[in-house]
Protein backbone atom coordinates (compact mmCIF):
# COMPACT_ATOMS: atom_id res chain seq x y z
CA UNK A 1 0.00 0.00 0.00
CA UNK A 2 1.71 3.20 -1.29
CA UNK A 3 1.34 6.41 1.18
CA UNK A 4 1.20 9.90 -0.25
CA UNK A 5 0.66 13.23 1.60
CA UNK A 6 -0.84 15.94 0.71
CA UNK A 7 -0.08 19.36 1.18
CA UNK A 8 -1.53 22.77 2.28
CA UNK A 9 -2.23 25.01 -0.94
CA UNK A 10 -4.47 27.54 0.31
CA UNK A 11 -6.15 28.84 3.43
CA UNK A 12 -10.30 29.11 2.58
CA UNK A 13 -11.38 27.40 5.75
CA UNK A 14 -14.80 26.48 3.44
CA UNK A 15 -17.78 25.48 5.27
CA UNK A 16 -18.30 22.59 2.63
CA UNK A 17 -15.80 23.06 -0.05
CA UNK A 18 -16.94 20.46 -3.11
CA UNK A 19 -16.91 19.73 -6.75
CA UNK A 20 -12.97 20.74 -7.77
CA UNK A 21 -12.39 20.85 -11.21
CA UNK A 22 -9.47 21.67 -13.73
CA UNK A 23 -10.13 23.76 -16.65
CA UNK A 24 -8.10 22.10 -19.71
CA UNK A 25 -7.54 25.11 -21.62
CA UNK A 26 -7.48 27.91 -18.69
CA UNK A 27 -5.31 25.68 -16.78
CA UNK A 28 -6.93 27.05 -13.50
CA UNK A 29 -8.85 25.12 -10.69
CA UNK A 30 -12.29 25.94 -9.85
CA UNK A 31 -14.17 24.74 -6.92
CA UNK A 32 -16.94 25.35 -4.63
CA UNK A 33 -18.09 26.18 -0.70
CA UNK A 34 -21.48 24.91 -1.17
CA UNK A 35 -22.88 26.22 1.80
CA UNK A 36 -21.42 30.08 1.68
CA UNK A 37 -22.64 30.00 -1.85
CA UNK A 38 -19.38 30.99 -3.23
CA UNK A 39 -17.10 29.78 -6.31
CA UNK A 40 -13.25 29.81 -6.53
CA UNK A 41 -11.35 29.96 -9.53
CA UNK A 42 -7.22 30.03 -8.85
CA UNK A 43 -4.75 31.69 -11.48
CA UNK A 44 -2.33 29.50 -13.61
CA UNK A 45 0.64 28.55 -11.29
CA UNK A 46 -1.97 27.73 -8.31
CA UNK A 47 -0.57 30.76 -6.20
CA UNK A 48 -3.55 32.69 -5.72
CA UNK A 49 -7.34 32.79 -6.31
CA UNK A 50 -9.94 34.88 -7.04
CA UNK A 51 -13.74 34.60 -5.72
CA UNK A 52 -17.43 35.57 -6.22
CA UNK A 53 -20.43 35.36 -3.91
CA UNK A 54 -23.47 33.99 -5.21
CA UNK A 55 -27.39 33.81 -4.49
CA UNK A 56 -27.37 30.04 -4.55
CA UNK A 57 -26.16 27.04 -3.37
CA UNK A 58 -23.48 25.63 -6.50
CA UNK A 59 -23.35 21.72 -5.44
CA UNK A 60 -21.86 20.86 -8.42
CA UNK A 61 -20.75 22.68 -12.20
CA UNK A 62 -18.84 22.04 -15.69
CA UNK A 63 -17.69 24.02 -18.23
CA UNK A 64 -19.17 24.40 -21.02
CA UNK A 65 -17.75 24.11 -24.80
CA UNK A 66 -18.72 27.24 -25.98
CA UNK A 67 -17.81 29.39 -23.25
CA UNK A 68 -18.87 29.72 -19.46
CA UNK A 69 -20.05 27.68 -16.89
CA UNK A 70 -23.57 25.25 -16.11
CA UNK A 71 -24.23 25.32 -11.99
CA UNK A 72 -25.93 22.78 -10.25
CA UNK A 73 -28.12 24.78 -7.67
CA UNK A 74 -30.58 24.93 -5.31
CA UNK A 75 -32.57 26.77 -8.05
CA UNK A 76 -31.84 23.92 -10.57
CA UNK A 77 -29.81 23.75 -13.68
CA UNK A 78 -28.23 27.03 -15.32
CA UNK A 79 -26.01 28.57 -17.68
CA UNK A 80 -23.72 30.95 -16.04
CA UNK A 81 -20.57 33.21 -16.72
CA UNK A 82 -17.71 33.96 -14.33
CA UNK A 83 -16.75 37.50 -15.78
CA UNK A 84 -20.39 38.78 -16.37
CA UNK A 85 -22.35 37.09 -13.51
CA UNK A 86 -25.16 36.80 -16.07
CA UNK A 87 -27.83 33.50 -14.99
CA UNK A 88 -29.96 31.55 -17.64
CA UNK A 89 -31.91 28.80 -16.11
CA UNK A 90 -32.39 25.47 -17.82
CA UNK A 91 -33.98 23.24 -15.95
CA UNK A 92 -35.08 23.23 -11.77
CA UNK A 93 -36.02 19.37 -11.16
CA UNK A 94 -36.28 20.31 -7.93
CA UNK A 95 -39.48 22.07 -7.51
CA UNK A 96 -42.31 20.73 -5.61
CA UNK A 97 -39.82 17.93 -3.72
CA UNK A 98 -38.14 17.94 -0.65
CA UNK A 99 -34.99 18.35 -2.26
CA UNK A 100 -32.79 21.27 -0.96
CA UNK A 101 -30.20 21.22 -3.61
CA UNK A 102 -27.94 19.72 -5.94
CA UNK A 103 -24.63 17.73 -4.29
CA UNK A 104 -22.18 16.67 -7.01
CA UNK A 105 -22.27 16.13 -10.44
CA UNK A 106 -19.61 16.05 -13.17
CA UNK A 107 -19.64 16.10 -17.36
CA UNK A 108 -19.56 12.46 -19.47
CA UNK A 109 -17.42 11.60 -22.36
CA UNK A 110 -20.09 12.68 -24.50
CA UNK A 111 -20.68 15.71 -22.99
CA UNK A 112 -24.03 15.62 -20.95
CA UNK A 113 -23.88 17.34 -17.38
CA UNK A 114 -24.71 14.65 -14.31
CA UNK A 115 -26.13 15.60 -10.98
CA UNK A 116 -27.73 14.19 -7.95
CA UNK A 117 -29.69 16.05 -5.03
CA UNK A 118 -29.69 15.75 -1.50
CA UNK A 119 -33.14 14.32 0.37
CA UNK A 120 -32.58 15.23 4.29
CA UNK A 121 -34.78 12.07 5.29
CA UNK A 122 -32.34 10.13 2.85
CA UNK A 123 -34.72 8.00 0.66
CA UNK A 124 -35.56 9.94 -1.96
CA UNK A 125 -32.78 12.16 -3.80
CA UNK A 126 -32.30 11.09 -7.58
CA UNK A 127 -29.68 11.25 -10.07
CA UNK A 128 -30.55 13.60 -13.03
CA UNK A 129 -28.74 14.06 -16.37
CA UNK A 130 -28.79 17.26 -18.88
CA UNK A 131 -28.04 17.19 -22.40
CA UNK A 132 -26.55 19.68 -24.82
CA UNK A 133 -29.86 19.27 -26.44
CA UNK A 134 -31.73 20.26 -23.82
CA UNK A 135 -32.82 16.85 -22.80
CA UNK A 136 -32.79 16.13 -19.19
CA UNK A 137 -33.52 13.16 -17.63
CA UNK A 138 -34.14 11.38 -14.43
CA UNK A 139 -31.69 8.73 -14.30
CA UNK A 140 -31.96 7.00 -10.84
CA UNK A 141 -34.27 7.34 -7.92
CA UNK A 142 -34.41 6.46 -4.17
CA UNK A 143 -31.12 7.70 -3.39
CA UNK A 144 -29.44 8.32 0.13
CA UNK A 145 -26.87 11.04 -0.61
CA UNK A 146 -26.10 11.81 -4.16
CA UNK A 147 -22.45 11.85 -4.29
CA UNK A 148 -18.85 11.57 -6.79
CA UNK A 149 -18.99 9.83 -10.34
CA UNK A 150 -16.50 9.51 -12.75
CA UNK A 151 -16.19 7.47 -16.25
CA UNK A 152 -13.20 4.92 -17.02
CA UNK A 153 -10.82 5.64 -19.83
CA UNK A 154 -12.65 3.18 -22.03
CA UNK A 155 -15.79 4.74 -21.63
CA UNK A 156 -17.99 1.24 -20.71
CA UNK A 157 -17.51 1.90 -16.73
CA UNK A 158 -19.30 4.65 -14.88
CA UNK A 159 -18.50 4.90 -10.91
CA UNK A 160 -21.23 6.45 -8.90
CA UNK A 161 -20.97 7.19 -5.07
CA UNK A 162 -24.40 7.02 -2.62
CA UNK A 163 -22.74 8.55 0.55
CA UNK A 164 -25.78 6.91 2.72
CA UNK A 165 -25.25 3.48 1.82
CA UNK A 166 -21.91 4.02 2.20
CA UNK A 167 -21.23 2.66 -1.00
CA UNK A 168 -19.56 3.68 -4.39
CA UNK A 169 -21.37 1.63 -7.53
CA UNK A 170 -20.13 0.33 -10.79
CA UNK A 171 -22.45 0.23 -13.86
CA UNK A 172 -22.11 -0.10 -17.36
CA UNK A 173 -21.90 2.72 -19.01
CA UNK A 174 -22.77 2.99 -22.90
CA UNK A 175 -21.23 5.94 -24.55
CA UNK A 176 -23.74 6.66 -27.26
CA UNK A 177 -26.88 6.66 -25.54
CA UNK A 178 -25.99 7.17 -22.13
CA UNK A 179 -27.60 4.35 -20.77
CA UNK A 180 -26.30 2.79 -17.69
CA UNK A 181 -27.00 -1.08 -16.70
CA UNK A 182 -26.13 -3.79 -14.47
CA UNK A 183 -25.44 -1.63 -11.17
CA UNK A 184 -23.70 -3.36 -8.92
CA UNK A 185 -21.53 -2.43 -5.47
CA UNK A 186 -17.89 -1.53 -6.22
CA UNK A 187 -17.03 -0.21 -2.54
CA UNK A 188 -18.57 -0.68 0.67
CA UNK A 189 -17.02 1.26 3.46
CA UNK A 190 -17.88 -0.65 6.96
CA UNK A 191 -20.41 0.88 9.25
CA UNK A 192 -18.78 2.22 12.51
CA UNK A 193 -18.51 4.63 14.89
CA UNK A 194 -16.05 6.69 12.73
CA UNK A 195 -18.61 7.25 10.60
CA UNK A 196 -16.29 7.14 7.24
CA UNK A 197 -17.80 7.39 4.23
CA UNK A 198 -16.97 7.55 0.45
CA UNK A 199 -17.52 11.40 -1.03
CA UNK A 200 -16.54 12.86 -4.40
CA UNK A 201 -13.95 10.90 -6.68
CA UNK A 202 -12.24 10.61 -9.85
CA UNK A 203 -10.91 8.21 -12.04
CA UNK A 204 -7.53 8.32 -13.62
CA UNK A 205 -5.78 7.66 -16.96
CA UNK A 206 -4.93 4.19 -15.65
CA UNK A 207 -9.24 3.37 -14.93
CA UNK A 208 -7.70 3.73 -10.83
CA UNK A 209 -10.71 5.18 -8.58
CA UNK A 210 -9.77 7.86 -5.97
CA UNK A 211 -12.52 8.44 -3.66
CA UNK A 212 -12.17 11.21 -1.00
CA UNK A 213 -13.57 9.93 2.37
CA UNK A 214 -15.23 12.20 5.06
CA UNK A 215 -14.15 12.06 8.04
CA UNK A 216 -11.73 9.26 6.72
CA UNK A 217 -8.81 12.01 7.05
CA UNK A 218 -7.57 10.40 3.55
CA UNK A 219 -8.33 9.56 -0.37
CA UNK A 220 -8.18 5.94 -0.89
CA UNK A 221 -6.61 4.96 -4.87
CA UNK A 222 -8.99 1.85 -5.85
CA UNK A 223 -7.64 -0.85 -8.81
CA UNK A 224 -10.64 -1.35 -11.10
CA UNK A 225 -10.97 -5.31 -9.06
CA UNK A 226 -11.67 -2.91 -5.80
CA UNK A 227 -8.76 -3.21 -4.26
CA UNK A 228 -6.87 -0.59 -2.44
CA UNK A 229 -3.51 0.07 -3.36
CA UNK A 230 -2.96 3.57 -2.45
CA UNK A 231 -3.52 6.72 0.02
CA UNK A 232 -2.90 10.14 0.07
CA UNK A 233 -3.22 11.43 3.83
CA UNK A 234 -4.91 14.77 3.73
CA UNK A 235 -4.36 17.19 7.59
CA UNK A 236 -8.59 17.54 7.74
CA UNK A 237 -11.09 15.08 9.05
CA UNK A 238 -13.74 15.74 5.70
CA UNK A 239 -12.26 15.54 3.10
CA UNK A 240 -14.66 16.06 0.24
CA UNK A 241 -13.57 15.10 -3.16
CA UNK A 242 -10.63 15.66 -5.47
CA UNK A 243 -9.48 16.32 -9.20
CA UNK A 244 -6.61 16.34 -11.18
CA UNK A 245 -4.72 19.22 -12.60
CA UNK A 246 -1.53 20.86 -13.34
CA UNK A 247 0.21 20.70 -16.64
CA UNK A 248 1.18 17.29 -16.58
CA UNK A 249 -2.51 16.21 -14.75
CA UNK A 250 -0.28 14.72 -12.47
CA UNK A 251 -1.82 16.87 -8.91
CA UNK A 252 -4.38 15.62 -7.24
CA UNK A 253 -6.34 18.84 -6.01
CA UNK A 254 -8.35 18.11 -2.95
CA UNK A 255 -11.08 20.29 -1.60
CA UNK A 256 -12.44 19.81 2.51
CA UNK A 257 -15.02 20.63 4.91
CA UNK A 258 -14.65 22.52 8.22
CA UNK A 259 -18.94 22.42 8.89
CA UNK A 260 -20.37 20.99 11.82
CA UNK A 261 -16.72 20.54 13.63
CA UNK A 262 -16.57 21.35 17.57
CA UNK A 263 -14.19 24.11 18.55
CA UNK A 264 -12.14 20.89 20.08
CA UNK A 265 -11.69 19.00 16.58
CA UNK A 266 -11.15 22.34 14.83
CA UNK A 267 -8.28 23.07 17.13
CA UNK A 268 -6.38 19.86 15.99
CA UNK A 269 -7.05 20.81 12.90
CA UNK A 270 -6.55 24.25 11.83
CA UNK A 271 -6.86 23.46 8.39
CA UNK A 272 -9.81 22.10 7.57
CA UNK A 273 -11.98 23.68 5.26
CA UNK A 274 -8.78 24.18 3.78
CA UNK A 275 -7.16 23.17 -0.23
CA UNK A 276 -4.69 20.80 -0.49
CA UNK A 277 -2.23 19.58 -3.02
CA UNK A 278 -0.32 16.04 -3.49
CA UNK A 279 1.62 15.41 -7.18
CA UNK A 280 1.23 11.35 -7.41
CA UNK A 281 3.48 8.90 -10.12
CA UNK A 282 -0.20 9.04 -12.34
CA UNK A 283 -2.48 11.07 -14.84
CA UNK A 284 -5.25 12.34 -14.30
CA UNK A 285 -7.82 12.26 -17.15
CA UNK A 286 -8.91 15.56 -19.28
CA UNK A 287 -11.80 17.33 -18.00
CA UNK A 288 -15.19 16.75 -20.03
CA UNK A 289 -16.70 19.78 -21.47
CA UNK A 290 -20.56 20.00 -21.30
CA UNK A 291 -21.82 20.53 -24.71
Amino acid sequence: MKTYYAEHLFKVMNALGEGPLWHPAEKKLYWTDILTGTLYRTNTDLTSYEKTFLDIQVGAFAFRKSGGMILASDHGFMEWTFEDHQIAYLWNPLIGRNAPRFNDGKVDPAGRFWAGSLDPQHQKAKLYRLDPDGGHHTILNDIGISNGLDWRPDHKRMYYTDSYQYTIYEFDYDLKSGNITHQKPFIVLPKDEREIVPDGLCVDAEGFIWSAQWNGWRIVRYNPQGEPVAIVKVPAQRVTSCCFGGENLDLLLITTSRADLSDDALSNQPQAGDVFICKVPVQGQETNLFG
